[in-house]
Parts: structure tokens; sequence; C-alpha cells
């Protein structure tokens, strides 16, 4: 009998790498979030990336960053990562009451609500390049209050890759 792989993926690098590879299906030039959302017994229930909402061509919609009239910008149109794996999610009940969330941006405090009210336990998040603006500011005080744990995504340096 032989012995087992060792340099297997951890949870973490696989649910991460799922964030990941889930952002690179958001269309927006400027920032691409992706995001994982898995049960208590490390099943994946859900995925979202940053982009416009179903029916919203994003031929049709801004993706600018600036501009001085807001309608003219992404930021009233577009729907992050994690509210979409939030709202992607149909299983059994309809429950992530317990469950982890991977994302690769620390969420906004609009989408701390979400991740509090449906029940998200744990957050691993990859990059934290907001931190200092108040709508991380809120988050982290939403979900400090609401014992909603978060931490850093520890890389390893591990190449994770697809080669198509």
């Amino acid at each position: 009998m032989s012995d087992k792989r060792r340099d297997y993926l951890s949870w973490d690098e696989y649910f991460m790498g799922v964030a990941m590879l889930s952002g690179m299906r958001s269309k927006d030039p400027g920032t691409q979030v992706g995001c994982c959302i898995v049960s208590q017994d490390n099943k994946i229930l859900s995925m979202g990336y940053n982009g416009f909402p179903l029916g919203c061509s994003d031929d049709a919609f801004p993706w600018t960053r600036d501009g001085e009239d807001p309608l003219e910008t992404k930021y009233v149109y577009s729907t992050h990562s994690e509210l979409n794996a939030i709202l992607n999610y149909s299983g059994p009940g309809r429950e992530l009451v317990g469950a982890k969330m991977y994302v690769t941006l620390f969420p906004c405090n609009e989408c701390a609500k979400a991740i509090i009210q449906c029940g998200i336990r744990e957050l691993i998040y990859d990059c934290d390049k907001y931190a200092d603006t108040a709508a991380v500011i809120a988050s982290k005080r939403m979900l400090d209050a609401a014992g909603v744990e978060y931490r850093k995504y520890e890389r390893t340096g591990r190449n994770i890759g697809i080669g198509l």
C-alpha cells in the first residue's frame, strides 16, 4: 500500500482559490472580487462575483469609477460578490446559518448587513485595501457586534492555477 499525497490543498487554499476563480468572471475593468460560501462540513453552497444584476446589460451601464454624476458610475448599479453569492444560494430551506464565507476583498458595510442577516458565522478575506474607509470600519463594527468572526487568509506562497 502506498502513502497518500501530502501536498494537497488545505480547505482555506481550496475555497479561497474558488473565490479567486469566481472573481475572474467579473467584467469590471478595475476590481474583480470573488466569493465562495461554504457549509460547516466544507461543502460549497454558493459563489458570486461583482457585476450588474440579471437583465442589466453590462454594455448598457457604465463601468466608470469616478464622475460628478453618480448615475454615470458603476457604484449605483453593480452588485458585490458577497451579495451575489448570498442571492445565488438556492439550497434546502434557503438558510446559510452557520456557514463560512471566503472573499477576496473585505466586505463593505452593505454586504456586512447581508452577511449578518443570513447567519454566516465566519468570514475569511484575502485583501483589506480599504480598511481605512468608513464602509469597512462600519462593516467591522457590525460584524464584531453580531459575533461574526473574521480573519485574514494566510497565503502559503503556493502557486495555485489552471492551465488551459
